[in-house]
Order: C-alpha cells, then sequence, then structure tokens
C-alpha cells in the first residue's frame, strides 16, 4: 500500500470499487484527516483524462450541499490524481454506507424517516443539477451515513467520477473488477464468486439503459432519476427491482404514500418521463391518489380467476343421468330413453377484465390546506445609549471620515449582539423564502450558513449562535421591521461603537488585538466570544460588518457637521453604510470611525447587522 500521496500520510485502506481506491489519510500539517479517491492508474495514463478532468473538476469541487461529501482539494501524485474529500467515518475510522446501514436499521424504520432520508438526497441531487453537475453512478456504496446529533444524515460521495473517467471506460471497469474477482474462484459454490457476482448485479440494476446500452449523449439529469428510482426501491423493499417485481403497495399495506406511481415514474426505459426535478416528485407523487379501481389487489384478482377456472372445470365434467320411464316402458316394451340432465349455465361477470382498467378521468384538484402557525422571533437584549453630544469622524483617517465634529443624539437603544442565525432562520420561514414583498433578495444561501433541503430551512451544525451572514441591506431592513425595530443609524452605530468614551480609536480603547476581536482569521466566531465595550455591546468590531440605515456620501461628514442634531445621511445615494469590520478584515478596519459601503443588493459571508430603536 503507497504510505503517501502528496502532503497526505494514508493511514489505512477503507475500500476498493472500480473506479479506484479509498483511503483515510492525515495531512501532514494541519494534522486533520481526510479520505482520498485514489483514481486508477491506467485510467489516469490516458490522454484525454486530464482533459476532461480540468474541465469537469472545477463545477465538482464547488458543490456545496448538507447532503453532498465535500471536496476540500484535488491533486496528483506521480501521475495519479486523487480526490481529497471530508473523512465521513465513525471513531473506529469505518465508513457506514446505505447498504450496511439498512441490513441493521432497515426493520426499525418508519415510512416517515424513509422519506425524510430520500427528500435529503433527492436536494442534493436537484442542487447538483442545477450546477449543471450529474452524478451517473449513484449506488448503495456511494450513499454514505454519517451521525448528525442524535440521528443521522445521508451524504452522497463520488459526483461525477464516471464523467471524469468516461462513460464507457466506467462501464467496462465495472465489468472488468468482476471478471478478476471471478478468476481465482472459478470452482462451483465458491464464496467469494457468488459475493463478486452479487457486487456486480447489485451495481448494474442502477445503471439507466442509457447507460447500458453507452449512449453518453442521453445521460443527464434524468438518468440520475433512473438511479434514485431503484435506491428508493431498494430502502423501502430490502431488495433490488429485478425482472417482474412486486411493487411496494403489495406488501406494505401499512404505507399509505403513493410509492408505486414514484417508482413507476423514475425506472421508465424513455428517459423523457422520468422526473426532471426529484424533490417535486416525492411531492406531487406520493400524494396522487391510487387509480386502480376500488383499489383491488393482486391477490382478489387471482381468487376471481380460481374461480373462473373452477366453473369451467365443473362444467366439462358434467355427466347424463338416466332417467326411468316407469310403466309406459314395461307395457310398450320399448327401450329406456337417455334423457340428458339439465346444465346450469355458469354466471360471468359482464367485463372480467374490468378490474385491469384504470380509471381514466381527470381528479379534481384541490389545493392543500396549509396549516398556518405564528412563528415567534427571538428577541436579543438591548442597551440604552443615553441621548447627548457624541463625536464621530477622524481627522488622520480617510477622506470620508473627515472632519471629525460633534453630533447630539437623542436616546436609543441598540442590540448587543449581531443578529444570530437561530434568529434569522426563524424570520425565513415565516417570510417563506429568500425574497421580500418588492422582489428584492434577503439573503444568499450559498453565502450563510442556512441552507434549504427539502423545503425547510436548516442551520449547518455547530453554527446556531454565529452571526448571520450573506444579508442583502433589504433583508435587514425586513427583519428589523419583523421585530418591530430598525436599523442603526451611522452617527448611533459610532457611538455606540465608542462607548462614549472621548479619544477611543477602537471600541476596546486605543488598540486592539486578537483576544479582543475576530478579525483577520478564517471564520465567524459564536456571538459574545470577545469581551464587550464599556456600553456592554459585543463584536461592535470584527466578526461581521453592521448594515446602517444611511446611504453613502464620501463628504457627507461637511454637511453633518453644520447640521449636527441626529444626522441621517443623505436622502439618496447609491451605496448604503458598512460599519465594524469582519471575520477577515485588517485591523485598520476596526476603527470606529472607518467607514465602508455597497449596494444595498449586495450579499456576501462577511456582511451582517444589529438592530435599533428609538426609545424616550
Amino acid at each position: 500500500m503507497v504510505e503517501q500521496f502528496g502532503d497526505y500520510i494514508v493511514q489505512k485502506q477503507l475500500g476498493q470499487g472500480a473506479f479506484g481506491a479509498v483511503f483515510l489519510a492525515e495531512h501532514r500539517f494541519i494534522k486533520r484527516q481526510f479520505v482520498l479517491k485514489v483514481l486508477p492508474e491506467e485510467v489516469c495514463v490516458d490522454p484525454h483524462f486530464f482533459r476532461r478532468f480540468e474541465l469537469e473538476i472545477t463545477a465538482i469541487a464547488a458543490l456545496d450541499h448538507p447532503n453532498i461529501a465535500k471536496i476540500h482539494n484535488v491533486s496528483i501524485h506521480q501521475g495519479q490524481a486523487f480526490i481529497v474529500m471530508d473523512p465521513i467515518v465513525d471513531s473506529l475510522g469505518q465508513t457506514m454506507n446505505l447498504e450496511r446501514f439498512l441490513s441493521l436499521k432497515a426493520s426499525s424504520l418508519s415510512e416517515l424517516e424513509h422519506l425524510a432520508f430520500l427528500q435529503s438526497l433527492a436536494s442534493a441531487l436537484d442542487y447538483a443539477h442545477e450546477s449543471g453537475v450529474v452524478h451517473g453512478g449513484i449506488k448503495l456504496t456511494n450513499v454514505l451515513v454519517a451521525p448528525d446529533g442524535a440521528g443521522v444524515k445521508m451524504l452522497l460521495s463520488d459526483f461525477g467520477i464516471s464523467r471524469l473517467i468516461g462513460e464507457g471506460v466506467s462501464f467496462m471497469r465495472l465489468c472488468e473488477q468482476t471478471a478478476r474477482s471471478f478468476l481465482p474462484h472459478l470452482q462451483m459454490g465458491s464464496d467469494a464468486a457468488i459475493q463478486a457476482n452479487r457486487t456486480f448485479l447489485k451495481n448494474f440494476a442502477f445503471l439507466a439503459p442509457e447507460q447500458k446500452s453507452l449512449q453518453p449523449d442521453l445521460i443527464g439529469p434524468k438518468t440520475d432519476a433512473y438511479s434514485f428510482g431503484v435506491l428508493t426501491y431498494y430502502m423501502l423493499m430490502g431488495k433490488l427491482p429485478e425482472g417482474c417485481f412486486d411493487l411496494p403497495s403489495r406488501t406494505l399495506g401499512d404505507h399509505p404514500m403513493n410509492w408505486d406511481f414514484f417508482i413507476n415514474r423514475c425506472l421508465q426505459n424513455n428517459f423523457n418521463v422520468r422526473p426532471q426535478k426529484l424533490i417535486g416528485a416525492l411531492e406531487e407523487y406520493l400524494k396522487a391518489p391510487r387509480t386502480v379501481k376500488e383499489m383491488q389487489s393482486l391477490s382478489e384478482v387471482e381468487t376471481k380467476v380460481d374461480h373462473v377456472l373452477q366453473m369451467a372445470f365443473e362444467f366439462t365434467g358434467a355427466k347424463p343421468e338416466l332417467q326411468s320411464i316407469g310403466a309406459v316402458a314395461e307395457t310398450t316394451h320399448l327401450k329406456p330413453v337417455i334423457k340428458p340432465a339439465e346444465i346450469a349455465r355458469p354466471e360471468y361477470e359482464p367485463d372480467p377484465g374490468a378490474i385491469f382498467h384504470r380509471d381514466t378521468m381527470v381528479s379534481h384538484y384541490e389545493p392543500q390546506k396549509v396549516e398556518i402557525c405564528e412563528i415567534e422571533p427571538i428577541f436579543t437584549e438591548m442597551v440604552v445609549i443615553p441621548g447627548g453630544q457624541y463625536t464621530r469622524g477622524s481627522n488622520e483617517g480617510a477622506r470620508d471620515e473627515m472632519p471629525r465634529h460633534d453630533v447630539n443624539l437623542t436616546s436609543f437603544a441598540i442590540d448587543i449582539h449581531p443578529v444570530t442565525n437561530e434568529q434569522f432562520v426563524r424570520f425565513l420561514q415565516a417570510m417563506g423564502g429568500e425574497k421580500d414583498r418588492n422582489n428584492n433578495d434577503i439573503i444568499r444561501l450559498r453565502d450563510a450558513r442556512i441552507k434549504r433541503s427539502g423545503g425547510k430551512y436548516i442551520i449547518e451544525s455547530g453554527y446556531a449562535k454565529h452571526p448571520v451572514v450573506g444579508v442583502t441591506w433589504y433583508g435587514a431592513t425586513a427583519y428589523a421591521g419583523w421585530v418591530g425595530k430598525r436599523l442603526p443609524t451611522e452617527a448611533e452605530w459610532e457611538a455606540a461603537a465608542t462607548g462614549g468614551r472621548e479619544g477611543f480609536v477602537y471600541p476596546t480603547g486605543h488598540d486592539v488585538d486578537r483576544t479582543q476581536a475576530n478579525f483577520f482569521s478564517s471564520d465567524t466566531t459564536p456571538v459574545m466570544s470577545y469581551p464587550p465595550n464599556a456600553f456592554g455591546l459585543y463584536d461592535m468590531a470584527g466578526n461581521v460588518y453592521d448594515w446602517c440605515q444611511d446611504w453613502y456620501a464620501y463628504n457627507f461628514y461637511d454637511a453633518s457637521a453644520v447640521e449636527p442634531n441626529n444626522p441621517m445621511g443623505p436622502p439618496q445615494g447609491v451605496y448604503r453604510v458598512l460599519r465594524g469590520g469582519c471575520w477577515k478584515s485588517l485591523k485598520d478596519d476596526l476603527r470606529c470611525s472607518h467607514r465602508s459601503r455597497n449596494n444595498p443588493g449586495a450579499m456576501n459571508g462577511t456582511y451582517g447587522f444589529r438592530c435599533a430603536t428609538d426609545v424616550s
């Protein structure tokens, strides 16, 4: 076994598949574990491979979804390409894939648990398809199961591997690996040969018809829909849909959802009939009414057929009876006459095939009733900033900070820390989306630690108390209105940041270091992780920029010095003001007087906000 790939020291081999070996390794510098997917050496020598690799790997590595195994790096070691992924292993360094998980837990999973797992995987596939990436190789071993709090979650790995290697080459390698497994165990009944055959058949069953017929031009999102249908059937039934197979309604009578309809649509040979969006298909098809007349099961049909066959047997086996003529026969010496018995004709149903007919009538559409529930916000503690005279600006700073001058403010209250993810996610649930009433963006989830899965908003593990990021000025204003507050003005923010101390350059005093604020770092930190300023306000320097209410103008302080009473910024402009610096700012950006600005619709991983309100 290779002991090192680049900067990654191999600890153990986790598995070997048709598309390469999988290793658990540790980065020699940062001392963190990763999983390495090492592509086959004979594939890497193909000159066409690296052209495909360069074209496809950028889109694959950019995928960022809670149910997709994250790719951290892609590298080449001695001509062999390998992909660095999250270590989805347990405390013993072992991986848990879907096949092993179902063998342990399948009997204890409810229909709703099956649905939740499938929705998370469908959400990941829909997200990847929207990003232009097709998995193309879904099977039991690349659906990984990872612990998630008190439960578990499913993650898809090996996205686009078959596309990188080449569809034809992928299919041939699958066959070659099975053949190699057979060669050492050709004797009849060999356990290894039987196991190799089972593995091949399982992987082969997940391939869509266009993959089996080697038609790469037809491979797309609906190819994944076929494989997802096979996966759904396996999760529900514990076996693969082979030959003439039973649908779930035949054996899962306690499952009221219409799984038959969903599986039937996914497993169509004609890829045009398969669903395009899997999440939408799950929501629509599982609620579809069953259309077989009177919901008669196959066992009832067989009973009726047996009844018809029995009647036919009795009819063909009837015997005539001899009728005695009595005295007439004796006196006339006539031969007895054979009178056939009356045979009752069997009664048939008017249309025996009616039990197989489908009702072709269009069902009446009834919109689903949505229960409206009030979502309560999580309020932030506030501090009252007393009214009076405060100094803002700096004569040593940038041009837009000059001149340093006094302003008169009335009393106001301001949140002690920025709005967090757990607070903002409730607002998104109440809004029902990421747009406000004027169709302005509220937040860009790609930049945030809040994700949408299965129609619900979830927070990435460990980020509930972190400040929300990726929020636009419109989103900050909308949230403030939802909780009955507003954004602070630029003058209010600077007065609050100085703590009312004359001459303070930073909220912490005349200097600041990394024990007092989160700056020049790699990520946000939970709110209130650093000491407060003199007013008891946290994170006024660093962590995230705070949106302010004001429009920005570089020369506004000239006017503010002349009209110092509660300055509100210019009446219009192009940019809105941002204050306070962020987690990746330099030290100079954390000064109380430092001014930043951006378009009100701008959003990235450093923009957050806190709320303020008037007090009497």
